[in-house]
């Protein structure tokens, strides 16, 4: 069973209280603590060995640890379980690790009754026990049965809690989850969303109990907080904060609390990270594969805009990442030496859209700032937006300020990791109108490129393994593919470095190869490019006649592997290519070693020459509203604007294939370029970063390998409206993640079966708001049609909004006759959801904001 995304319906009147405390501070004296916290966000992976092995660690090492896992929050003993069997994978004693007897409810999954146990958390022997052990854990689902559970029906401690904070005050570590995250800060946020928070807490009208039936009737759910444990003094905790948006609920908590809010941080942990609190030091380390929002509200005010409504000024937002470190008491920054500043040495320069959706690139909070605003001289600010489905909303408006600073590094390969400190944000009411335009001023160009089609695939041989980019050096799966498709360990592959500007990208590559167990003799950068690459004495743009080169044409025959690195794709075509069109000698032989049965792989750029028609340039907005173009503007046409297409390479010749496409947000784009240039016959493929689709020519099918996923598109029922550009109605989307499959002729999806079917099984049943920007949950396209949509029993349909100024797009999602939706967990207590045949309707709308 699913743990379900449980929410305290208790709410509080806070606008009469917007200056003045909530909520008593804890009595506990935390001066003398010798204690440590780990503080995860939720959905921590089995594989996430930082944060596991940094508990152990603080837990006395693995062979000391003496862990107990309080499994209150949850319905069932299965995380508390799930739990324990990753310690012992990670080397702690399996004795040394106890399920402690707290909770105040049964567990659905036992055949006793656990709700008596409420009555054992004064018992001597509980607190015993506790006092010998090295580490508490608290797992995820609902914090208010963990505070519930262990204290008393007066509010005061019971002798369970007071043995953990003995614990805690001699040196063991403190840790959670989720939930078990909430109850750490004094003030424990138990329930609400960013536009929920918003609205109740500072629209002047009267705040009411909601009940629990209520709650699934309304859109959004409203803040409500209780007192916590308060084992971390130093501000509020939220936590799900990247995958459910939670800036704004933290924002508002924060200032409705009323707490030392110059004096203290708020701080929101994302999923599959953790926050470790070193109280000795007086510093929070961040650990795992995200990062940590916080919040300075030392000079936040609260400000008067529309009628009765109100906003906040003067939030300071922050994001750190995996290595960082926050000084709580001198609310201070620590970066590694390797970090790069951003300020003044901006790498993009592109006019960012405001976020509004799923169709907005880097559509989660710290992507977003750091490409659109932080790293890009272009920008000074950058805005997103809230609202309900009757428009009522807020602007969100993010802004450079004097402090505003990035850092940036390369992490797991070649993968962009940014920190970002002091963006200022700005959350002003707004109301929004949305009408069908009827006439645009949108000047739409239909593509004028033409492609003759590759040669016939019957006779192929080899395989593809398609990237969509970011390929992290420890995704195994994708590595081992790639290498046991080009024949083992004894594999012979070629890197071609052609469309990246230095050879980073390719000798990382070769040393992940060698890594994963390929000689390094057997690996070759391929001298192939039309360009010279940064930081070398050599003038590489003299390779561009080795092309047509015998003698490397006759290697490249002799290889059994050959990959195509990242950047920019048109260059990887003109190193190969001819200035008359015709292949070159080398690409012949690519061909020739391909159709003979070696695999040929790439990753984003090394992606998008796969197909016949190669997408070069672009973004979903711009190609909806624009077309297609026929110049190409590098940096500034990779991140926006109308399509650009060119004539890809033809390996894979069953359809469209798109690269970086949860990220980028790339799904209108692909839409647009597959009803104008597509086989309506044939999917069209949206490939996730860190992500691979493996297709066997032999079999026809792809499969899906890696950490994301690929959205498919299928236009075969599609219509359109000829007399207006992007009116589209019964567009099948479909999303697949590891372990399922496609066949490439018939289209039938194979779902991995470990997964369970959806339907007439959802698991929610609530009311959603449309999909609007950086504070709606689920940002990312296929955990909205997942978690809204496909799993949401209430739903037939779900809406997102696409617009920039007073031009853009309603993209209405609904059930179909076929829809489906398939779940499971994975790696650990991780939800993955594929999703078939979503039907989609796009229709272009004049905005209207007031």
């Amino acid at each position: 069973m699913k743990k379900k995304l449980v929410s305290c319906l208790i709410s509080f009147t806070l606008l009469s209280s917007l200056s003045t405390p909530l909520l008593a501070k804890a009595q506990e004296n935390t001066e003398d603590l010798k204690g440590s916290l780990v503080i995860a966000g939720g959905g921590i992976g089995t594989s996430n060995h930082e944060i596991y092995e940094k508990f152990l660690s603080l837990a006395g090492g693995k062979e000391k640890a003496k862990v107990g896992i309080i499994p209150a929050a949850s319905t069932t003993l299965q995380s508390s379980k799930k739990f324990k069997e990753d310690l012992v994978k990670y080397g702690a004693n399996s004795d040394s690790i106890k399920i402690l007897p707290v909770s105040n409810h049964d567990f659905s999954d036992t055949q006793k009754d656990e709700s008596t146990w409420k009555n054992q958390v004064n018992d001597k022997k509980l607190s015993r026990t506790i006092k010998g052990l090295t580490a508490v854990w608290f797992v995820g689902g609902d914090q208010t049965k963990i505070v519930d559970s262990l204290r008393q029906n007066n509010g005061s401690d019971s002798e369970a809690l007071k043995a953990i904070w003995d614990i805690y005050r001699k040196g063991a570590v403190i840790g959670g989850t989720s939930a078990g995250a909430a109850i750490m800060s004094d003030v424990m946020i138990t329930g609400g969303d960013s536009l929920g928070a918003l609205k109740d807490s500072l629209e002047n009208k009267e705040n009411k109990h909601v009940s629990k039936n209520q709650r699934s009737q309304k859109e959004y759910e409203p803040l409500s907080i209780q007192k916590g444990l308060g084992f971390f003094q130093h501000g509020i905790i939220d936590q799900h904060m990247d995958e459910r948006a939670r800036l704004g609920r933290l924002a508002v908590a924060a200032y409705t609390s009323g707490r030392d809010k110059e004096k203290n941080f708020a701080y929101g942990v994302d999923e599959d990270t953790a926050m470790v609190v070193n109280n000795k030091d007086q510093k929070i380390e961040v650990v795992g594969r995200s990062g940590v929002a916080v919040l300075d509200m030392s000079k936040a005010e609260l400000v008067s805009k529309q009628k009765a409504r109100s906003g906040l000024e003067n939030i300071k937002v922050s994001y750190l990442s995996p290595g960082d470190k926050i000084d709580y008491h001198l609310k201070s920054f620590e970066f590694p030496k390797e970090r790069v500043e951003t300020k003044g040495f901006e790498y993009y320069s592109f006019n960012a859209l405001p976020a509004t959706g799923v169709f907005t690139p880097y559509g989660r909070l710290k992507a977003y700032l750091s490409y659109s605003l932080v790293d890009n001289e272009s920008m000074k600010s950058a805005k997103s937006y809230v609202y309900d489905s009757k428009g009522l909303g807020y602007e969100i408006a993010f802004q450079k300020d004097n402090d505003t600073n990035g850092y940036w590094r390369y992490t797991d390969g070649q993968k962009d990791d940014y920190s970002i400190v002091n963006v200022k944000m700005d959350i002003t009411p707004k109301t929004f109108k949305f009408q069908p335009d009827r006439k645009t001023s949108l000047t739409y160009k239909k593509p004028t490129f033409s492609s003759s089609e590759s040669p016939a695939y019957d006779s192929i041989k080899g395989n593809l393994l398609i990237a969509g980019g970011a390929l992290g050096s420890s995704n195994s799966s994708v590595y081992n593919k790639f290498i046991n498709l080009a024949g083992g360990k004894q594999a012979k592959i070629g890197i071609v470095p052609a469309a990246s500007t230095k050879f980073d990208s390719s000798n990382q590559f070769k040393s992940d190869l060698i890594k994963y167990g390929v000689k390094a003799e057997n690996i070759e950068i391929l001298p192939i490019s039309n360009h010279d690459f940064k930081g070398t004495s050599e003038n590489e743009s003299t390779w561009k006649t080795n092309m047509n080169s015998d003698k490397l044409a006759q290697k490249v025959k002799g290889l059994t592997g050959i990959w195509f690195v990242g950047g920019d794709q048109t260059l990887i075509t003109g190193s190969l290519r001819n200035e008359n069109g015709s292949d070159s000698k080398v690409l012949q032989a690519i061909w020739h070693t391909y159709k003979n049965g070696a695999v040929l792989g790439g990753t984003s750029a090394g992606a998008a020459i796969m197909s016949n028609t190669m997408l070069a340039g672009g973004d979903s907005y711009g190609a909806l509203s624009y077309g297609f173009t026929n110049t190409y503007d590098d940096m500034n046409q990779q991140e926006g604007g109308p399509a650009y297409l060119e004539k890809g390479l033809g390996f894979f010749q069953y359809g469209l294939v798109d690269q970086h496409f949860d990220n980028k947000a790339r799904l209108g784009r692909l839409i647009a370029t597959a009803y104008e240039k597509g086989n309506k016959n044939q999917l069209s493929y949206g490939i996730d970063e860190d992500t691979a689709m493996v297709v066997n020519n032999k079999e026809k099918q792809i499969e899906v390998v890696g950490r994301g996923g690929i959205t498919l598109v299928d236009l075969a029922k599609v219509q359109a409206n000829d007399k207006f550009p992007s009116d589209y109605k019964n567009i099948l989307i479909s999303c697949i993640t590891p372990g399922d499959k496609v066949n490439l002729t018939t289209k039938e999806i194979v779902i991995n079966p470990a997964k369970t079917s959806t339907r007439k099984n959802e698991y929610y049943s609530e009311k959603v708001g449309p999909n609007t920007g950086l504070f709606s949950p689920h940002g990312v396209l296929r955990k909205f049609l997942a978690y809204d949509l496909v799993d949401n029993a209430q739903s037939k349909e779900i809406k997102s909004y696409a617009f920039n100024q007073n031009k853009g797009f309603e993209l209405t999602f609904r059930k179909s006759a076929e829809s489906n939706g398939y779940w499971a967990y994975t790696d650990g207590q991780k939800d993955d959801y594929s999703i078939v045949k979503v039907a989609l309707d796009i229709k272009p709308i004049d905005v209207d904001i007031r």
